[in-house]
């Protein structure tokens, strides 16, 4: 078989450079990602000429590998001759920079027939460079077998260009046992307002020493969930919605309030964050299902953790999502069929659906938002760290109802610039001052 390689110079993004060094590679054997590599660590990108096989560059070998493993396998049943040569990367960035890099020479040439890339960037990448990526409107997929929130971001003017992967579904884990010694049960933490939960979170601390809730204050996802969770975005009609939300202004007081209380912890980066959480000192954690290996580190709290969903302003049950990727064919691959039946089969919903992702959560943690697929046996059994709930199934029933808000390329840049303004306003800046200010920065950001 032959293929043919390049080793890709990673550069940062929007920088020119050119792929460099061309050659042949012999099949990657025993399932494992491929090991060629180029100067900064990154494997090699490649494609293949043979029929059956198609070339996918993801990362995390503890993640999305497996998942992709899983996927393989399950569509050797509808074509045995099947082969999905993995080319594992360090990080996203690798694969968002191999994009530019192809994109800036004007030569795709290079890039695999599959590309894992983060939801949050692709639309991104859509309107820099609309030529990278294929339509795969035409696969045999039941869109509406996932939810509205995780399509609206491989959905552009009503193509559909990417095949979900990892669930981002928001959980908020509680310590059932600090609750009970508290007077609560998980009931009381579920379809409640943030004026409760910091009522039930200042008795938490008083009586524990522990908070009900951290986050990672320099990368500060928590006011996107809870905005989320309220049908509100950072961003309207396409400009900056910072200084004139109302909703963020109610948002930014509570997190404060939370702050002041002993309520919520922000630490200064995201290892203190984590540290928190495998230091005992939190007895709630809200963020991306993700999240969810961080809290199994700790051994000892096995049996003692439950998931619910998130509080809200009004009382409601709040949902959210934070984080994820999806799967995109780009324009250099010539077995686009291949590539769209394939995915379709298996992380699209079809009839190896439940295969891939039973392998996938089992191996990897993968979690499906295929809305189907997550009614599977291996869905509903009961975890033993969580108490022996369901927390799986649950997880994918919670993401069917994450509401739709308006993202916006600039998701990153307004996080950065609401967490500045989080930081001012616990150092006595006033909230209108503050949202005015973030609001300005990413609007400079923006016209940039």
């Amino acid at each position: 078989m032959k293929k043919k390689i390049v080793s890709l110079l990673l550069v940062g993004v929007l920088t020119m450079s050119a792929f460099a060094g061309c050659g042949k590679k012999e099949a990657a054997k025993d399932d494992a990602a491929t090991d060629a590599t180029d100067e900064s660590g990154a494997n090699a990108m490649y494609v293949s000429d043979d029929e059956n096989t198609l070339t996918a560059a993801a990362w995390d070998a503890n993640f999305n590998i497996p998942a992709l493993k899983a996927a393989e396998k399950a569509f050797q049943k509808e074509n045995p001759d099947f082969k999905l040569e993995l080319i594992e990367q360090p990080d996203s960035k690798a694969i968002e920079n191999a994009v530019t890099t192809a994109a800036q020479s004007g030569n795709y040439e290079n890039l695999p027939d599959i590309v894992l890339f983060q939801d949050h960037y692709f639309q991104q990448y859509v309107t820099n460079y609309p030529d990278a990526w294929q339509d795969a409107s035409d696969a045999d997929v039941d869109w509406s077998d996932f939810g509205e929130e995780k399509l609206s971001f491989s959905t552009i003017d009503g193509k559909h260009y990417g095949f979900p992967v990892d669930n981002g579904t928001v959980i908020f884990a509680y310590r059932t046992d600090i609750l009970e010694q508290c007077g609560y049960t998980m009931d009381d933490v579920t379809g409640i307002t943030w004026d409760k939960f910091i009522e039930i979170g200042e008795k938490v601390y008083n009586e524990t020493g522990k908070y009900l809730l951290s986050m990672d204050g320099d990368g500060n996802d928590l006011p996107y969930m809870m905005l989320q969770a309220e049908g509100v975005s950072q961003f309207k009609d396409g400009k900056a919605n910072i200084a004139d939300n109302d909703t963020m202004k109610q948002i930014i007081e509570v997190i404060e309030e939370m702050q002041q209380k002993n309520v919520l912890l922000l630490n200064n980066d995201w290892s203190g964050y984590t540290n928190d959480i495998q230091k005992d000192a939190v007895a709630g954690v809200m963020n991306g299902n993700w999240i969810i290996p961080t809290i199994k580190q700790v051994e000892e709290n096995s049996g003692k953790w439950e998931i619910t969903s998130m509080p809200t302003l009004s009382g409601e049950e709040g949902y959210a999502s934070n984080g994820g990727s999806s799967l995109y064919i780009t324009a250099n691959s010539k077995k686009a069929d291949l590539a769209k039946k394939f995915l379709a089969y298996t992380f699209g919903g079809g009839d190896g659906a439940v295969d891939t992702y039973d392998a996938a959560l089992r191996d990897g943690g993968v979690i499906t938002t295929c809305i189907s697929a997550g009614k599977s046996d291996v869905y509903q059994e009961g975890v033993e760290y969580f108490n022996g709930q369901a927390i799986y199934a649950k997880i994918v029933e919670m993401g069917s109802h994450v509401k739709v808000v308006e993202q916006s390329d600039f998701h990153y840049t307004a996080r950065e610039k609401v967490a500045a303004a989080i930081t001012n306003i616990h150092n006595g800046q006033s909230v209108d001052e503050a949202l005015a200010q973030a609001q300005a920065d990413l609007e400079f950001a923006m016209e940039d």
